[in-house]
C-alpha cells in the first residue's frame, strides 16, 4: 500500500441543509490543517431529477427540518431562502444538484486548495441569500470574489465536458459508499480510507478523529 499525503474528502451537496450547518466546522478544520492535509470536495448529486421537479414538496419538509439544523449546528437560514420554504405554491424553484456540482468542478481548476470554502460560499448563497443555484446568475458574485474569469466560467458551465466531470464525482461518492451528507473521509494510502464523519459532526469530535488517524499513521511509519 503506497503511502500518500493524507487527504480529506468532504462529500457534500450544495442543497444539503445539514452540510450548510456543517460548513463552519469543515472550514475551521481546513484552515487549521492546511499545512498537514490535502483537502478536496466531492459533490454527491443529492437531487438529480429525471424531469424538473418543483421545490414545494421539499419546502414543506424544510419548514420544520430547518429548525433542527439551526438548533443542532448554530447556523442561521436567511429570510430570502425561507421565503421560498414558506411560500411553496409561489416559489419558482426547481432544485437540481447538477449546476452547483459543475461550478465546483470548474472552481477546483482555479483554486483546488480552497474548494472547502467555495462549498461554503455556495451553501450560503442558497440557504442564506436565497439564490437559485440552477440559475447561471447565482454564481456571478462569487466569480468576482475568487477572481475567476466570467467568460471562462460560463463557457465551461454550459459544456458537456464539465457536466461529465460532475457526474463522475457523483459516481465516485457512491463508490466510496457514502449514503448521506455531509460525510468526511480521510485517505491515507491508495486503498485505505477512514470514515471520520457521517452526518453533522462537531468540531471537537472531528478534530479528535483526525488526530487519531494521524497518530496511527505516524506509528505505522516508525
Amino acid at each position: 500500500m503506497a503511502q500518500i499525503q493524507p487527504t480529506i474528502y468532504y462529500c457534500y451537496d450544495a442543497y444539503c441543509g445539514w452540510c450548510y450547518g456543517f460548513s463552519p466546522v469543515i472550514s475551521q478544520i481546513a484552515k487549521e490543517y492546511e499545512a498537514k492535509l490535502v483537502f478536496d470536495v466531492l459533490s454527491g448529486g443529492m437531487i438529480i431529477p429525471e424531469q424538473p421537479a418543483h421545490f414545494a414538496p421539499m419546502a414543506r419538509y424544510i419548514q420544520t427540518a430547518y429548525k433542527r439544523v439551526e438548533q443542532t449546528t448554530g447556523i442561521k437560514f436567511g429570510e430570502d431562502f425561507l421565503w421560498h420554504v414558506f411560500h411553496p405554491n409561489e416559489t419558482d424553484w426547481f432544485p437540481d444538484s447538477t449546476k452547483s456540482a459543475i461550478a465546483m468542478c470548474i472552481f477546483k481548476e482555479f483554486h483546488p486548495e480552497k474548494a472547502i470554502f467555495f462549498a461554503s460560499d455556495l451553501q450560503y448563497a442558497l440557504n442564506y441569500e436565497g439564490r437559485d443555484l440552477t440559475d447561471d446568475e447565482a454564481y456571478r458574485h462569487l466569480l468576482r470574489k475568487w477572481n475567476i474569469s466570467e467568460e471562462d466560467f460560463y463557457s465551461k458551465l454550459k459544456s458537456e465536458e464539465y457536466k461529465e466531470k460532475a457526474y463522475y464525482e457523483f459516481a465516485l461518492v457512491k463508490q466510496l459508499q457514502v449514503t448521506g451528507f455531509p460525510a468526511v473521509l480521510m485517505q491515507v494510502t491508495d486503498s485505505k480510507f477512514y470514515l471520520i464523519a457521517s452526518g453533522f459532526t462537531d468540531y471537537e469530535t472531528l478534530k479528535r478523529r483526525i488526530e487519531k488517524v494521524l497518530e496511527e499513521i505516524s506509528t505505522q511509519v516508525k
